[in-house]
C-alpha cells in the first residue's frame, strides 16, 4: 500500500500540483498585499481618507451602543454587520490575481500552443510510405510492386 501511494506522490502532474499550489498562495498573498497596502490608500485618500476596511453597515448593534467608529469596535461590542469594505477588497484582489494569471500563464501558454501548431502546420510529417499511384493504398515507400492491386511501381 506504501508502495502505491509513492507512486502516485512521484508521479509528474501530482508534484507539479503540490508545486502549484504553493506557489499560488505565495503569489496571492504578494497580491493581498499589494492591494492592502499600495493600491487601497491612495484609492481611499482619493475618495476622502476612506479606509475600505472599515466600510461596515450594521444590522444589529451589540452590547454597546453605537455608532463604532471601526470594524474592529464593532464586532468586539458584538455588533452584527455586513463589512462590505473587507468584500471590495477581496474582489480587488481577485481580479488583480484573475488578471496576472491571465497575462503571464494563459496567455503565453496560449500563444505558445498556438506557435507550435503553427509549427507542426508548416513541416510536413516524413514518412517511410507513399500512395499507390492505382488503388491510392498506403504502401512502402521502397515498394516495387503495390501489394494490394499487384499494379507494378516504376
Amino acid at each position: 500500500m506504501f508502495k502505491e501511494f509513492k507512486i502516485f506522490i512521484m508521479r509528474g502532474n501530482v508534484v507539479d500540483l503540490a508545486v502549484g499550489i504553493v506557489i499560488g498562495a505565495a503569489f496571492g498573498a504578494i497580491v493581498n498585499s499589494l492591494v492592502k497596502d499600495v493600491l487601497m490608500p491612495p484609492i481611499g485618500l482619493l475618495l476622502g481618507n476612506v479606509d475600505f476596511g472599515n466600510l461596515f453597515i450594521v444590522l444589529k448593534e451589540g452590547a454597546i451602543g453605537g455608532p463604532y467608529e471601526s470594524l474592529l469596535v464593532a464586532q468586539t461590542a458584538g455588533a452584527v454587520t455586513i463589512n462590505y469594505g473587507v468584500f471590495i477588497n477581496a474582489l480587488i484582489n481577485f481580479l488583480i490575481l484573475a488578471m496576472a494569471i491571465f497575462f503571464f500563464v494563459v496567455r503565453p501558454l496560449n500563444q505558445l500552443a498556438a506557435r507550435q501548431k503553427s509549427k507542426e502546420a508548416v513541416i510536413p510529417a516524413q514518412t517511410d510510405k507513399k500512395d499507390c499511384p492505382y488503388c491510392a493504398t498506403q504502401i512502402p515507400l521502397k515498394a516495387s510492386k503495390c501489394p494490394y492491386c499487384t499494379s507494378e511501381l516504376m
